[in-house]
């Protein structure tokens, strides 16, 4: 399947993301160029895609290694209808969309059975808080949410992201931390059906945000594929580093931490590092 503009139309599932789509052989950075995009007119739902990124950026200005005719690189424009304070629970729900595509994926690709015909495959994917999607306990996704407001008051949100597909070889700072979908699937995973399942996925997650207005309804489903939780932490806060156990999100996506003497914590900003995924930086 060639990948281009044409094609990722025709696969697309989803009711009003992706309707209109922008494909870059290669470019800066989808998200700059989804800004673009919004300054220009660009309406709810359109997609950016690229085949290779110059400039890809992660979290805090990190790059992001984004070569070409191996990896997923998309930014979605959303223009959202709930309030401002809201936007950043957007994030986590991309982080599932990925999540429920990559495992579905992984588990179609590599199930197996005994001889009873039980089903012996282990789902190695999940998501450390927020936005990191891991395969193995290894980064195989990473989310960047930008939120401008207009001239007019009215703001829209940009949710880039980037997945590790074909492959590829990882910086020696990056080879115990970060993997590819094909180090860990024998079959090739192709990007444009891939894509069309994440949109598919948001979508459903999407509505059902806006009419709530939080994540009361969606949070449970996120915990379940949290590999945060019930499992020990070192939150690096500006006021002071403490460790306690990750109880899972509240309703505004928020981190519960349980500390020594059962006080609960709530983490909205912060580096959360996880014992046994990236260990403690």
């Amino acid at each position: 399947m060639i990948y281009c503009e044409e094609n990722i139309v025709k696969e697309l599932q989803a009711k009003c993301t992706g309707h209109s789509v922008i494909f870059y052989e290669s470019t800066d950075s989808t998200n700059l160029q989804a800004h673009h995009a919004a300054g220009a007119g660009a309406g709810h739902g359109t997609l950016i895609v690229a085949d290779m990124q110059t400039e890809g950026r992660g979290r805090r200005g990190r790059e992001w290694e984004s070569p070409a005719g191996c990896n997923l690189y998309f930014s979605l424009l959303l223009r959202p209808t709930v309030a401002k304070d809201k936007a950043s629970m957007l994030t986590l729900l991309m982080a599932y969309a990925v999540y429920k595509a990559v495992d579905m994926c992984l588990k179609e690709e590599t199930s197996s059975k005994d001889a009873s015909g039980a089903d012996l495959s282990v789902a190695p994917c999940g998501i450390k808080w927020p936005n990191d999607v891991v395969v193995n306990g290894k980064k195989v996704c990473g989310i960047l949410t930008e939120m401008q407001i207009e001239g007019n008051g009215d703001y829209y949100v940009i949710i880039g992201v980037g997945i590790n597909v074909g492959k590829q070889e990882f910086p020696p700072e990056l080879a115990d931390k970060a993997t590819s979908l094909a180090d860990v699937c024998p079959k090739e995973i192709l990007r444009i059906p891939l894509l069309a399942d994440i949109l598919k996925n948001f979508e459903e997650e999407y509505e059902g945000f806006c009419r709530a207005q939080n994540l009361e309804a969606f949070r449970e489903k996120y915990n379940q594929c949290l590999v945060n939780r019930n499992r020990q932490v070192c939150v690096l806060d500006p006021k002071g580093e403490y460790r306690g156990t990750a109880l899972g999100i509240n309703d505004s996506g928020e981190l519960l931490v349980e500390r020594e003497g059962d006080t609960v914590e709530t983490v909205y900003a912060g580096e959360v590092s996880v014992r046994g995924i990236y260990g403690y930086v």
